[in-house]
C-alpha cells in the first residue's frame, strides 16, 4: 500500500507544576536523533512552557491563550493537519496540555485525523502536592479527570516526599485509573518505549511474534515493563474480542496486532490505549483470511496477568 506511516501522539498532562515540561525536556535529551514535534499549550498569552522546551528541539508548535481542548481546538486541528502534511513528518509528536486541560479531550481531537495513532496518554502526576490539589474545592474534580483519563501516570518529585508517602500517592493514584500503567518519572525520565515502540523485536513469524518473550534490559524498557505475544490460528469473535480487550482486568500500557474475525475475509490492525480501542479493515493480498491473528501486549504486568489475559482472548474466539 502508498499510504503513509501514522505518526504516533502523544499527550502529555497534569496540574500545573506537575513537572510536564521537565519530562519533555528529559525525552528530547534522549531523542537520540528521532525527529519529535511537540505542540505546547499554555493557558495564558505568553508560552513559558514552549520557550524552555525550544533550549531542546526546534520543532516546537505554540498554542497559547486558551485551552486546547476547549477554546481553541479549532487551532489544535490545523496545526495538526500542517504536521501532517509535510513532506518530512516526525516520528513522533508530543502534545503538551496546559494545567487546566483535559488530555483525555485532546487526545480525541488528535484522533480526528487519520494521520495519527494515540500511542499513550500520560499525566504528571506531583507526589508532593497532588493530595493538596485533590482536595481543593475549585480543581480537584479537574485534577480526578486528568488522573482517570491516564494511560500512564508518571509520578514526578517523588524525592521531595518519603517513601510512604509516596508508596500512598501511587496506591490512591491507581485506584482513580485502575488500567493505568503507574511508573516513577525520576527527574522527569521515562524510557523511550512509553512514548514509542522502540523496544528489540521479538522472534519473527508470518505475522508478528511466536511464543512469549518478556523484555527486561533495563536500556529499553523501564524497570517492570514487560511485553508477551499472543498467538493462534483461529479467528476471533469480533463483538467477544472488543469487549474482551475494553475489560481486561490489567494494566496496560499498549496492545496491537493483526487479527482475523469469523466469517472475514480480511486481516484487522488492532490498537488498544487509553481505553480506546480502533480496529481496521487490511484487505489482504490474495483475498484471504490471514491463518493467524498475533497481538502483543506492553505494560507493568504482574507475575499472572499474561495467564489472565491469554484466557481472556482465548474466550474471545470463534
Amino acid at each position: 500500500m502508498n499510504a503513509r506511516p501514522l505518526i504516533p501522539l502523544v499527550v502529555v498532562g497534569g496540574y500545573l507544576g506537575a513537572g510536564k515540561t521537565t519530562m519533555l525536556n528529559r525525552l528530547l535529551a534522549g531523542a537520540q536523533g528521532r525527529r519529535i514535534a511537540v505542540l505546547v499549550n499554555d493557558f495564558g498569552e505568553i508560552n513559558i512552557d514552549a520557550a524552555l522546551i525550544r533550549r531542546r528541539s526546534d520543532d516546537v508548535i505554540q498554542l497559547e491563550n486558551g485551552c486546547i481542548c476547549c477554546s481553541i481546538g479549532g487551532r489544535l486541528a490545523d496545526a495538526l493537519l500542517a504536521i501532517a502534511a509535510r513532506p518530512e513528518r516526525p516520528e513522533l509528536l508530543v502534545i503538551e496540555a496546559s494545567g487546566v486541560s483535559d488530555p483525555q479531550r485532546i487526545a480525541q481531537i488528535g484522533l480526528l485525523d487519520p494521520a495519527f495513532r494515540l500511542h499513550a496518554v500520560i499525566v504528571a502526576i506531583d507526589v508532593a502536592g497532588v493530595f493538596e490539589a485533590l482536595r481543593d474545592p475549585l480543581v480537584g474534580d479537574m485534577v480526578r479527570r486528568q488522573i482517570a483519563g491516564a494511560s500512564v501516570l508518571a509520578l514526578t518529585k517523588a524525592d521531595l516526599a518519603d517513601a510512604a508517602t509516596a508508596e500512598t500517592v501511587a496506591a490512591s493514584v491507581a485506584g482513580m485509573a485502575p488500567r493505568a500503567a503507574v511508573l516513577t518519572a525520576r527527574h522527569g525520565a521515562l524510557p523511550l518505549p512509553v512514548y514509542l515502540d522502540v523496544a528489540p523485536p521479538v522472534e519473527q513469524g508470518p505475522l508478528l511474534a511466536r511464543g512469549s518473550q518478556r523484555w527486561s534490559r533495563p536500556d529499553a524498557l523501564h524497570r517492570g515493563i514487560v511485553t508477551f505475544a499472543y498467538r493462534t490460528g483461529r479467528a476471533f469473535d469480533k463483538a467477544r474480542l472488543r469487549q474482551a480487550l475494553k475489560t481486561l482486568p490489567v494494566r496496560l500500557l499498549r496492545a496491537k496486532g493483526l487479527v482475523a474475525f469469523d466469517g472475514d475475509a480480511r486481516s484487522h490492525a488492532v490498537h488498544v490505549v487509553a481505553g480506546r480501542m480502533r480496529v481496521e479493515a487490511i484487505p489482504h493480498a490474495c483475498g484471504q483470511a490471514p491463518d493467524e491473528s498475533a497481538l502483543i501486549f506492553i505494560g507493568p504486568f504482574a507475575a499472572d496477568d499474561e495467564t489472565t489475559v491469554r484466557a481472556c482472548l482465548d474466550a474471545a474466539l470463534a
